[in-house]
Formats: C-alpha cells, structure tokens, sequence
C-alpha cells in the first residue's frame, strides 16, 4: 500500500515534469489574450461614439497594429484593438454579443466573442483568473464598476511568460461633483499576501505637471482623483504603478494605467464666424447651393456631445415664400423655393442655429446674410422713344442729343451696361453714337459735317441692349431720331484748294501767272465772291476780284522762299454776308529756272608753302539748274596769272589752284572768274596765306617778323600800355585826394545848423571818413578854453610823459607794457583822437545870432524873401512863408 502510494506520488511528479517540459518546449500560437471579453456598461442606452473596452491579439511577431473586423455593423474595432460604438445602440436584453476577427501575418484568422453587458440589470459581477488558459480565459472589463488592477506575472526561470491580458482604460468623467478624492480603482499585487507591498505612481498627473490629480494609497494601493478633470484640457492620462517591498526593493514590473476622461455635454457650439456671407443668383433653380456656415464644439466629436445639427429659425422676409431656404447637417443651405427675384428682394437674412446632441442639445446662433445678385433679366427702355432735333451744317462731332434709357438691373454692372447702335437711317456714316460710363445715357454726335443743300434732314432708327446677353429672350427698345440740318452762311470754296501752275522765273512784272476761282456753296442767297492775298511770303503776286493772278515783282527761283522748285501763297474768297464767310485756297507755283546766277567759288581762304607747293583744290557751286551750271572754266584776272595758275579737273566740277612760282611769305588776293555752260560768269576773291615752310607742313610762325614787328617792337607796345595805365592810376588818386581838400561853406557864416552823420561806421578814427570836419568847429576858433580832441592838439607838439625803453632782459618787458600803456594814456598828443566830438556851440559869447529874428509877428515889411526861391529846395517852406507877398 505504501509502495504503491510512493509510486502514485512519482507518477504525479513525472507528470507536472512531463507537462512543464512540453509547455517550455512549445511554440508560440497567434491568438486572442482571451476566448470571450466582457465589457460592462452602467446604462441600457450607449450613444455613439462610445469607448467599450480594448480586445488584445498576439501574432507571435511584436506588432501593434492588427487588422480587426466586427461581425456587428454598430460596433468598430480600431488596429490597436479598441472598440467603439459606430452609432447609438440599444441593449433591449440587458446585454449583446457579438464576433471580433483577427488575422496574423499568413492571413489566418482567429474570433474572439465579445459581450456588452448591462449591470443595471445584472447586480453582480465576477472577476475572472487571469492566469487561466488561454483557450478557456474570460476578460471582464467595466466602465463604472470599481475594479482591481492585478500585476501581471513575470518570468521565472525558464518558464515562458504566458500572454497577460491588455488592461483596458479607466474612465473617469469630467466634471466630477464629488466628494473628493473619488475612488478610480485599485492596484493589487499577487505577491501582496506574502509580503507587505507598498505602492506608488509616477507620471503627469501624479508626480508631474499637473501634480497631484492622482493619489494611491500606500499600502492598499487604491487609486484617487482629487479634483474635477476637464477632457477638454486633457482627455487621458497616462500614469505607471509600481510595487515595491519594504525595503524598497522592485517586487512588480511597472504597470501602464491609462485613465481617459469621459466627455460631458459641458460646452456649447461656436460659430467660426457672427455672420456670414453668401450670394445666388436671381433665378436660380431649386437645389442651388447658396453657402455653407460651420460651427464647433469642444466637446468629444466622436460623441453626441460634439455631434452639430443645424437648423434655420427665421428667414427675413419671407416673400416670396418662406422657407425659400434649407440647411443640412453638414451645414450647407440650399435653395428650396422658386421666385428669386433681386428687382423685389435683394437680400435675406437667417438666423442660424447650431446645436450638439445632433441638434438637440446645447445650441447657439448666428446670422446668415444671403444677397441676390442680378442677372440680365431686365432690358434696357429707352425714356423718349421719338424725338426731332436740330443741328448746324459744316460741324463735326457737333453734340445732335442725349438718349436717355432705363434699366432695372444693378447700375454699373454688365447687366446695366448698355451700347447702343444706329440700324437705319446713317447715310454716309455721318453720325456716331457712344455710351456714357456714369449716366448709360447714348451720345449722338456728327462724324462729319452736314450739308444743307445736299441733305436737309435724316431719320436714325437707334437700337440699345446690353453688354451682358439677356438670361432669356427680351424685346430690344428701339428709338428715332429726326435730325433737321440748318443751314449756315457757308465760306465760298476754292476750286480745286491746291492749285498747281508753272512761270518762268523772270516773268516780267504785270504777266499774268494764273486764274484761280471760289464758288459759294450757299446758292439760295446768291452772294458775291471776291479775293484777297492770304500770305505771300516773298510779295510777289497779287489777284483782283475775278480770281486773275498776275505777278507784283520779279520772282527769283533761287530765293529761300522757294523749297523744291516751287512757291506756295495763299489766297481768300469771301462772300458778302455780315459777317463775310472766308475761304482758302493754296497756289504752288512751280518756278522753271533761267540761267541768271553765275558759279561761286565755296572757299575763300586757302594756304600754301612755298616750298614743295601742294596744289589747293577749290570747289565751284552753280545756284541755277543743272542745265545751266558745269561743266565750268576758269580763269585768273589783273596780273596775278605770273604768281598762279588755275584749271578745272577733268570734269569740269573743281579748280586747282597753285602758285606759278615761288613766293615770298605774305597774304595774297587772287581773282578767279569761273564760266557755266552758258558762259555766264562771276568773280571770286579768293584769300591765299603763303608761308615759308615745305609741302604739306603749313606753319608761319616768323610771320609778325616778317611784316616789321619783332619782338622789341611787341615790347615796346606793352610797356607804352602799361605806362598808360599807371598815368591813369594816378590821375585817378589825385582826384580821390581833391575832394578832401577844405571847401569854402555853402551857407553865410552866420548861419548856424547841425550835420547829420551815420553813426553805425567803424573804423579809424574821424580822419578816415571823408568828411569835412571843419563845418563843424566853427565858432570854437574863439574859445580856446573848449579842448576838442578829435584831431592831434597844437599846444603840445611834444609828448609830456617819458616812454622807456625797450628793456635787454626779456623778463621786464612785462613792466615794459604797463609804463609805456600809462605813459599813452596821459600823453594827450597820443591817439586815437575820436573819443570826443564836439559840435556847433552855442551860448554865452557865440557868434551865431539869436533865430529870434525869424519871429513873423515882430518882422517887417521891409524884408526881402525873395531870395529863399533859388536857394534850392530845403529851403522851400520857408519861401512859401515869408516869399509869398501878400498871400
């Protein structure tokens, strides 16, 4: 019995060996962490966009990313394995299953079930072991139900490490009321019933920025949320638990625990914008897109909560339908009626409205500005379809009328643009029609002058339409225009008004060079034409009043008032109304040439050396036709032929000049007569500057030796130059000096009175001024005893303080200055004289007479004024006072 229990022990152990070898020895299998995940809700509806939990598939390769599919269209599984809700979903049974598939990287596929379960409806819940085989192992996750986070175990030994589920995240809501801290869940280690564990989280939230929104329980390790969260500020936090001893010592691997703030409907939506703008066109057919407005919400978009539904409150106006627009979900408006029409309404207004919830949760407005722009649906009329005017004969671009129109469209658009255009009735072009920019009116004017006698009145059919084509078929307004020509006084015509004839050149005074006539276009008012001379340049022609042209002088073809051979003058015809109409007509008269004028020489001025002598070709010009010019002759006058010669080239068109012998340097006067064809002829003098040099080196610079001034003689007429201008010099110094000179007074000796001097001159002293000082010191001659100081003083010639030396030791040359300075202070002969003046005195003992004899009342008729008349015009006052007789 023992034995045999012994042996049953045995094989148990051979067993466990057996199977712990074989599981070591086994290979990796693609697969799902669990046969059948569970996921609890707290509510029997979940809305869209939900987060149930995160399924876990291992394909033996490390990859993160798996392809997923549901068999259950309502539900979504991202790569990483989170499962989400596509749309709002209700559990009527309190729970709901379905498959998730997963395929490796052969393409195999392996399902996993799935369970959405209600625990309102089922009060209990179970965790289930998960260190459980992986064919048989069920994971529990919950959104709302406290839970407990176990450590997943590590390797020991050989042992392979068995695949530990993924922990799903931990929702937490936003917006928590409280009481704080709030229980999120509980870390637990396995070996926590062995030893004593003590717990700790790290990350953001915990241990980093924002600090302390997580808390753990050192020995129990439960997890705390000390304050509200805001999803929209953070939506999850990532923090790490660990598990340590109690010295410290690491006893878990650090476990990732993900908390994700669940969203609130705590935010309303935001327009991007308070109002918007958009346009349609008027007509539009129903369907047409007209904007789209778009509004945001902070809220969880994958959520009710930030699901927008827009939707229209109010249309202003509502004609002529309302609603005439819609707006979808997505925030497109569109139009829904028919009847745009911008001529009634050009613009609407609608209020928009957003709301979360799919349109029935949180909500705001906005406002929608529609304008209708325009289209060419309105043709233009014309204001006055008829209309009967007058205008001038003979003016072009006269103004005939302004065609007003009216159109219904926007103005200035190419709908209210229009053009107008004359379809009957403009003969000979002789009117043009254009468009004002600002007032659209038409502008009628003459292209060309009217003729009365010709055409006395026309009748213009004038269409308008628009820049823009009509959207549909309009009748096109039509106007006519009756235009009555008036007639004028119009200038009589020259017939032609160029007139060419060909003279002679000599015609002799008084022949008779042409005819030449106007006719009056105005034959109703039988008036007489008659001439005159326009312009006649040169006064060579006149006319009398049958249009007979005869020359007044001797016309010349060779006279600058000739161009080309011909004369221009211009000649009036006028009628003999009041005012006279004039008329204009040009004469070219054609001058055929007659030989009188003879060749001249071009040059008149040419040098020679006198030795080697170069041959001087000079050029010969004939103001008289070809015909009448070379090839020329030419010959040497008075006796010059024995110092040159003078022939023609071979063609008779240049003279070459050159001395018969050699001459001495000089200028000489060489006559050359030179013959046409006609052997008409005509004298030149030509200038030759002989100079002793040789060939083609001209230079004369002996030339002023030669012809009796050498270089004395050039001297002596500087210095005589010179001398004269020193001679004036001096003359001109003794006159400055004559003026100094004392001059006998003007006025009678006894005839007292102030100069007047300018003060604001600097310089010298008194005696540089040229002034007559002495003027002004008469009557001191007699007082002795008044000192003046204004020139050198004649009692003391003498200086009657010492003046030292100049000191050998340049040490006193300090007292040196100050002696010699008190000796010029009290020396009175030492300048500067001009520190006093004093002028006329007047007093006790003076020779001027009291001014009391100039009393009228106490004077005489005995006095004779007479005199003041030719003292000149100071003194003209005076003379008219006591000069006047008895006046």
């Amino acid at each position: 019995m023992g034995s045999n229990r012994s042996f049953g022990v045995i094989l148990i152990l051979v067993q466990i060996w057996i199977g712990g070898f074989c599981e070591e020895a086994a290979q990796c299998q693609p697969g799902f962490s669990s046969d059948h995940f569970v996921f609890k809700v707290n509510r029997g509806e979940l809305e869209r966009g939900r987060v149930l939990g995160k399924v876990n598939f291992d394909d033996c390769t490390g990859r993160k990313v798996v392809l997923y599919n549901s068999d259950d269209s309502q539900f979504d599984v991202n790569a990483d394995g989170t499962i989400k809700l596509k749309r709002r979903v209700k559990l009527h049974d309190g729970h709901k299953s379905f498959a998730v598939h997963a395929w490796d990287t052969k393409g195999k596929r392996t399902s996993t079930r799935v369970t959405v379960e209600n625990e309102e409806r089922r009060r209990h819940s179970h965790h289930r072991d998960h260190h459980g085989k992986h064919n048989s192992s069920t994971n529990v996750q919950s959104s709302s139900q406290l839970q407990v986070l176990t450590f997943p175990q590590s390797s020991i030994g050989l042992r392979r490490q068995k695949r530990d589920w993924v922990i799903p995240p931990i929702s937490v809501s936003e917006n928590e009321r409280g009481p704080f801290p709030k229980f999120v869940v509980q870390i637990k280690s396995n070996r926590a019933k062995e030893i004593t564990v003590y717990y700790s989280i790290t990350g953001p939230g915990a241990d980093a920025p924002p600090e302390g929104l997580f808390t753990i329980t050192k020995t129990g390790g439960e997890l705390y949320v000390t304050q509200p969260l805001d999803r929209e500020s953070q939506a999850q936090y990532i923090l790490m638990s660990h598990a340590v001893d109690i010295n410290g010592k690491t006893i878990e691997d650090p476990m990732e625990i993900i908390i994700k703030v669940t969203d609130q409907n705590d935010n309303r939506p935001e327009f991007t914008m308070n109002t918007f703008l958009g346009n349609i066109s008027e007509g539009s057919a129903v369907g047409a897109v007209v904007m789209k407005v778009t509004a945001t919400d902070k809220d969880d978009p994958t959520m009710d909560n930030g699901v927008i539904g827009y939707s229209i409150l109010n249309q202003e106006p509502k004609e002529p339908h309302s609603p005439m627009f819609s707006i979808n979900k997505f925030g497109t408006i569109s139009l829904v009626a028919n009847g745009l029409d911008r001529e009634k309404v050009a613009e609407y207004k609608l209020i928009i409205q957003a709301a979360d919830m799919d349109g029935n949760g949180l909500s705001t407005t906005a406002t929608a500005i529609i304008t209708v722009t325009d289209q060419n649906d309105h043709a233009p009329q014309f204001k006055t379809a008829q209309e009967t005017v007058s205008v001038p004969e003979n003016e072009v671009g006269a103004l005939v009328t302004r065609l007003a129109v009216t159109d219904r469209d926007v103005p200035h658009t190419p709908a209210w643009n229009v053009k107008y255009t004359i379809v009957k009735g403009n003969d000979g072009n002789a009117f043009n029609i254009t468009t004002d920019p600002n007032s659209n009116e038409g502008i009628l004017k003459t292209a060309k002058g009217l003729d009365y006698e010709t055409t006395r009145q026309y009748t213009l059919f004038v269409t308008v339409e628009n820049e823009e084509p009509f959207t549909s078929t309009l009748p096109t307004a039509t106007a006519t225009i009756t235009v009555n020509v008036e007639d004028v006084n119009e200038a009589p015509i020259f017939n032609p008004l160029v007139k060419s004839v060909v003279a002679v050149e000599d015609a002799p005074i008084g022949s008779t060079v042409a005819v030449y006539t106007a006719t009056d276009p105005d034959k109703e008012m039988k008036q007489t034409v008659t001439y005159r001379m326009g312009n006649d340049p040169a006064g060579w022609l006149e006319i009398n009043n049958s249009g007979l042209i005869k020359a007044k002088q001797p016309m010349d073809r060779e006279s600058p008032f000739v161009k080309n051979n011909t004369y221009t003058a211009l000649f009036l015809a006028l009628d003999n109304a009041s005012p006279p109409a004039t008329g204009t007509g040009t004469l070219v008269v054609e001058l055929t040439d007659v030989n009188d004028n003879g060749p001249e020489i071009v040059e008149r001025e040419v040098r020679f050396c006198n030795k080697e002598t170069v041959p001087q070709i000079l050029n010969v010009v004939d103001r008289d036709t070809p015909v009448f010019a070379g090839p020329f002759k030419v010959e040497v006058q008075r006796d010059e032929e024995k110092n040159w010669t003078a022939t023609m080239n071979d063609k008779g068109e240049h003279i070459i000049l050159t001395m018969a012998k050699e001459l001495k340097q000089n200028d000489y006067h060489v006559i050359l007569r030179v013959f046409d064809t006609d052997n008409k002829y005509q004298d030149s003098t030509i200038k030759a500057m002989v100079c002793d040099c040789k060939g083609t080196e001209f230079s004369c610079q002996d030339k002023i030796s030669d012809a009796g001034f050498g270089l004395p003689a050039v001297l002596g007429i500087l210095g005589a130059i010179l001398a004269l201008l020193i001679l004036l010099l001096v003359l001109l110094l003794l006159l400055r000096r004559r003026k100094t000179i004392k001059k006998e007074p003007l006025l009678p000796e006894d005839d007292i009175r102030d100069n007047v001097f300018y003060y604001d001159e600097e310089g010298g002293g008194e005696e540089d001024q040229e002034y007559d000082l002495s003027q002004l010191h008469r009557g001191l001659d007699a007082r002795p005893d008044v000192f003046r100081n204004d020139e050198v003083p004649t009692g003391n010639a003498v200086p009657q303080y010492p003046y030292r030396a100049l000191p050998a030791n340049p040490e006193d040359i300090g007292n040196f200055i100050d002696d010699n300075l008190k000796a010029a202070d009290n020396d009175p002969t030492a300048p500067p004289y001009d520190s006093l003046l004093v002028f006329d005195y007047e007093g006790g003992g003076s020779e001027a007479g009291s001014v009391s004899s100039l009393n009228s009342s106490s004077s005489g008729d005995d006095q004779d004024y007479d005199c003041l008349n030719e003292w000149g015009p100071r003194f003209k006052k005076l003379a008219d006072m006591y000069g006047g007789g008895e006046d």
